[in-house]
């Protein structure tokens, strides 16, 4: 099973505060350990919210609002995908992530099966393709 793991973000690190080189040498031990294990699939940490913007859609118009939010801790500082095969391996690893107090939400990644039969054999043969294509994108 695949899984997100989510970062929230705080006034600190919403505030475009960049993370100390030991931050930064803990984060990467664990990273790596992680890595070692086998399960880690990608993740990033995210800028903060000022330089970014938020899309709303409604009745075919998007309405959009520039950056920096007011609830920093509604918003996602980064992130992981694991692949572990419980829930609970998943939680194990996240209760070692190193830095201060946070929130973090785990989150598992929805699967072909997940959708039924809405999801037909021809609607996966277009989604495999699609990710192929942008697998091949990311590693050329």
């Amino acid at each position: 099973m695949r899984f997100m793991i989510l970062l929230k973000s705080d006034e600190s690190n919403d505030s475009g505060r960049a993370p100390t080189e030991a931050e930064l040498t803990e984060m990467a031990k664990f990273n790596e350990e992680m890595v070692g294990a086998g399960i880690l699939l990608t993740g990033e940490g995210l800028a903060p919210s000022s330089q970014g913007a938020r899309v709303k859609l409604s009745n075919g118009s998007a309405t959009v609002t520039d950056g920096p939010f007011t609830e920093a801790k509604e918003l996602i500082a980064g992130f992981w995908m694991i692949e572990v095969p419980s829930l609970e391996e998943a939680l194990s690893w996240v209760k070692r992530v190193p830095g201060p107090d946070q929130e973090i939400e785990v989150r598992r990644v929805l699967e072909a099966e997940d959708f039924g039969e809405a999801f037909t054999p021809e609607l996966q043969e277009k989604e495999a393709r699609m990710r192929a294509a942008a697998a091949e994108r990311t590693d050329g």
